[in-house]
Formats: structure tokens, sequence, C-alpha cells
């Protein structure tokens, strides 16, 4: 993925660090900056940034840093049991309704472990246990699925407007050439 953007780019950090020293290689086989960004599918910027912590620091300067967050304060096992719970749904875990929100997630978490989380910190909390961010579907809870499939089959071919045969499809007239 190319860092063009101002978004921290893909890859692990070994991955990461292993294109800085690509860009290095390259620049002092005598490629240009440019050239070595568009090799890489990185910005110009991003290279000069590199050479220039070579330059000032060798290849330890290029080395892989921390993620740029706090570190997690729970253990892989309670991890572990969290992921179970957040599988049981939210009911099993005391809530009125199965709907996982991030709030309720933070709530168990802190109620649970004793751990306070941030709200806004759980979308890359979750995505770091495996979990995705979904929105449920929006429906009526009147909704009689049977009532309206039987509509469907029975009324819709009776409403729908159908095209009288060898009517063309269009009501607006033909381009020219189109024919």
């Amino acid at each position: 993925m190319s860092d063009k953007g101002g978004m921290r780019p893909l890859g692990t950090a070994v991955e990461l660090e292993a294109r800085r020293q690509s860009a290095i290689r390259l620049l002092e086989q005598g490629l240009r900056k440019v050239e070595v960004a568009r090799r890489l599918g990185c910005t110009r910027t991003s290279v000069t940034r590199w050479w220039k912590q070579y330059q000032d620091g060798g290849l330890k300067a290029l080395k892989a840093q921390p993620p740029p967050h706090r570190p997690c304060r729970l253990t892989a096992a309670q991890k572990r049991q969290l992921q179970r719970r957040l599988l049981k749904g939210a009911r099993a875990n005391g809530f009125a309704t199965d709907l996982w929100t991030c709030p309720r997630i933070a709530e168990l978490i802190q109620r649970r472990f004793g751990v306070a989380y941030h709200v806004d910190s759980m979308p890359r909390f979750l995505a770091d246990l495996g979990f995705t961010c979904q929105r449920p579907e929006r429906r009526a809870m009147e909704r009689d699925e049977a009532a309206i499939q039987q509509w469907v089959d029975r009324d819709w071919p009776r409403v729908k407007k159908t095209r009288p045969a060898g009517r063309p499809r269009s009501s607006g007239p033909m381009k020219r050439g189109s024919a």
C-alpha cells in the first residue's frame, strides 16, 4: 500500500523496516528519490525522510518503532476470555438486547476486568482481537416476512408495469447510428 495520504502504511513493523532499508540500498545504487518512491509505492517525501534518518543515525535509525497507541492493559488470558464473552452475545453478558456497541464492550471490560477503556479506542481494540464493527440491519419489529412474500407472489405481478410486446424499451427517441 502507498503511504500517500498521511495514514500509516499497511504491513508489519518488520515489513516496513525492510522497505526503509530497501530504499536506502536503492539510493546507494544511485537511483533518484522519485524512482525509489515509485518502486516502493511510497512518497518521495518518505524516501527523503528515511535518507536523512539513515545519514543521521545509520541503519539503527530505520529500526521498527512500537505502534503509536498505548499497549493493551489486558493480559492475553483476559483477551481470550473477552473474546469468548463477546461470541456468547450481549444478552448472555447482562445487556437487554444482543447488539454489541462500543460503549457496551467498554462497560463489559470495566465490569469484568476493572480496566477502563475510552469508547473511541474500542474499534482498534476489537480489530486487534479479530472482530469488525458492523451496523445492524434496520427492520421494523412488526415486519411479517410471510405476508411480504405472499404479496410479492400474488399482488406484485398484477401491479407491476409491463411493456407491451413489440414496443421498444425506451420511451425516448433512439440516437442516430445506435441501431
